[in-house]
């Protein structure tokens, strides 16, 4: 059953064999699927909350109904995403700890390695390189230059992509209506203000400089 993996309480079933009471042996074997999924789940809300917010300040929109104070407006951003990062290394190292799939480090950094779900996994991976791309040069943006910074922080669109589709694929919660619904909303919004925030930088190339 290496190759197939069941969703929800289907899988937790599966696990108990014969449909034996789950011992202290199976409680514990299953802490990590919980982890990875919930880990993963929460990893990919504060993903979309960083782009949404982030997109928001860019484009200078208003949130709930005014601008928020610069002070704190600018702090939730790069909050957010670090809590993202925290919780994808959860993930990961739930996911490496579940002796169900049994993945290695190789399955989880290398795209298409895995034997499980590769293309699935593969999305994960690259949203994982993603994610420590946009991290490590946000933390060091005071030390680098103000293009190389803005480049590689616009694979935050790729990032958010990636994760989207890694979660519809690869998650046991995907085929939820709750969570296709959330995804829809978090696509729609995405798109939305990022269209927004080209429209603002076409208008602002388009004003005449004073001569």
């Amino acid at each position: 059953m290496r190759g197939q993996k069941l969703s929800g309480n289907s899988e937790v079933a599966h696990r108990v064999a014969g449909g034996a009471a789950p011992t202290i042996h199976h409680v514990n074997g299953t802490l990590p699927w919980y982890l990875a999924r919930s880990a993963g789940m929460v990893a990919w809300a504060l993903l979309t909350a960083s782009v949404l917010w982030g997109l928001l300040i860019s484009t200078k929109a208003k949130a709930f109904g005014k601008r928020p104070r610069p002070n704190w407006t600018l702090d939730l951003h790069p909050y957010l995403g670090g809590l993202a990062a925290i919780f994808v290394g959860l993930h990961v190292v739930a996911i490496l700890l579940d002796s169900y799939i049994k993945f290695d480090l190789v399955s989880v950094l290398v795209p298409f390695a895995s034997s499980w779900r590769p293309v699935a996994v593969a999305w994960g991976s690259v949203a994982l390189w993603l994610l420590l791309a946009v991290e490590l040069t946000s933390l060091a943006r005071r030390q680098l230059p103000k293009q190389i910074w803005r480049a590689i922080h616009f694979a935050s669109f790729p990032l958010f992509l990636s994760a989207t589709v890694h979660a519809l694929t690869a998650c046991t919660d995907a085929g939820s209506l709750t969570f296709e619904l959330a995804a829809t909303a978090a696509i729609l919004s995405v798109a939305d203000l990022t269209a927004l925030r080209l429209a603002h930088a076409s208008q602002a190339t388009l004003v005449p400089v004073p001569s």
